[in-house]
């Protein structure tokens, strides 16, 4: 032995033996391996909010900070464009009683975005005007496409359009796709930022400005169509390349269901196909949730009743997980609320009048599977505030007027508020030093 420890090829092994060994033992005694929680978003506070509206010569526009509303009256017709801190949240209502635009039409000043989804009437049908907002200090790239039933059908005039800063373009879309009875139209900014907005006028009576859908996503949920007479119909867009099966789930104040009929909608690649769902919801407030193995965009029309009929659109929005505001209400305003799921939905209202201090808070619970009609019994000017409580809740603000000539009528889905937004997870990738 002690031979083999002298020699120093000896002591080499001897070393290597004690290191393997020492390594097997804390090997088979370490302890197991946690994998590492799987990233999900993160809500984070809003710091600052940019809002852009479209403008109208002599209305007001409604600015609603957490707890005071404030009006300001457009002085021209250029875009309305608001800053401040989170929870900023600005919008107008303008009514007609006469002529070829009348009836109530409701906007909610929208942020920038990436890309903008909307969907209503086309422009052979209806006199429709996209705005398109550049409010930074650098120049914007856009493009603008128009989905109808036979397929994508704009040209290219509505690819690379350059937005100057400050500069404001008004876009007639028969000069892009004349003959689309239907439509979605996507606006997508290459550079820069650029809000959106776009107001449909029929040429059978009634006008509205068409809110913003959900982007396209395997499943949609469409609150806020009015209960009363009217046509209602749905319109859904593709805009991939693979065709989409859809299934339809009506949620009505009574019962959640399929519509007899109308359970499913085939969809095909790159197009918009319309579904009068008049008889399925039967009158009452509602909203329809729809599920496909091919991301889809989705609206309503609804129309209203009488001699002269008016016109409103809903379309695809988020829960109210976030919270939600409508800064410019009227007389004649209620919440079209829709619970989903199997536990009832709870929110908390709140009223912020144009002139006084703000109303106490109230709670409204919501069956599980229904939709629930919530007047406001607030009258003038007036702000609302939705925050939610429990349950997954989906939601629209609905101004109803009657008149002899036929029913006024404009909605609003729920959209997040911008108090807080959900942050994406991060993660470490050369992918963005590559070229």
């Amino acid at each position: 032995m002690k031979r083999f420890v002298e020699n120093r090829f000896g002591l080499l092994v001897l070393v290597v033996v004690s290191l393997a060994a020492m390594y097997g033992l804390a090997y088979v005694t370490r302890p197991a391996v946690t994998p590492p929680a799987p990233a999900s978003p993160r809500k984070v506070a809003v710091e600052s909010v940019t809002a852009v509206c479209p403008g109208t010569k002599g209305e007001q526009v409604n600015v609603y900070l957490p707890g005071t509303l404030n009006g300001e009256t457009m002085e021209s017709g250029k875009p309305y464009v608001t800053k401040g801190p989170g929870g900023l949240e600005a919008g107008y209502l303008t009514r007609a009683t006469a002529g070829a635009a009348r009836g109530l039409a409701g906007v909610r000043c929208t942020e920038p975005a990436p890309q903008t989804w909307l969907v209503g009437p086309g422009p052979a049908n209806a006199d429709v005007r996209l705005h398109l907002t550049n409010a930074d200090k650098a120049p914007a790239l856009a493009d603008v496409q128009v989905y109808a039933a036979e397929g994508r059908i704009s040209s290219d005039a509505g690819l690379g359009l350059e937005i100057a800063p400050g500069e404001h373009k008004e876009i007639d879309l028969k000069t892009l796709a004349p003959s689309a009875d239907i439509m979605a139209v996507s606006v997508t900014t290459t550079y820069g930022r650029v809000a959106v907005a776009a107001k449909a006028t029929l040429e059978t009576g009634g006008v509205d400005w068409l809110p913003p859908a959900a982007l396209p996503s395997t499943r949609v949920v469409v609150p806020g169509i009015p209960g009363g007479g009217g046509l209602r119909s749905l319109l859904v867009a593709t805009p991939g390349d693979a065709d989409a099966v859809v299934e339809i789930k009506a949620v009505s104040t009574d019962a959640t269901y399929a519509m007899k009929g109308r359970e499913t909608l085939d969809v095909p690649a790159g197009s918009v196909t319309a579904l009068d769902v008049t008889t399925g919801v039967a009158g009452s407030p509602a909203a329809l949730v729809l599920t496909s193995q091919t991301p889809i965009v989705a609206g309503v029309i609804a129309t209203g009743t009488g001699e002269r009929s008016d016109v409103a659109f809903t379309a695809g929005t988020p829960s109210l997980a976030l919270g939600s505001a409508v800064a410019r209400n009227a007389t004649g305003s209620q919440l079209l609320l829709t619970a989903l799921g199997t536990q009832p939905g709870k929110i908390r209202v709140q009223v912020v009048p144009g002139k006084g201090a703000a109303e106490a808070p109230y709670e409204v619970e919501i069956p599980a599977g229904r939709t629930k009609a919530v007047k406001l019994k607030a009258r003038g000017d007036f702000a609302v505030v939705v925050t939610p409580v429990a349950g997954e809740v989906y939601g629209s603000r609905l101004v109803e007027e009657r008149q002899r000539t036929g029913v006024l009528l404009t909605t609003q889905p729920l959209a997040p508020a911008r108090m807080f937004t959900m942050l994406p997870p991060l993660t470490d990738t050369y992918e963005v030093v590559l070229p």
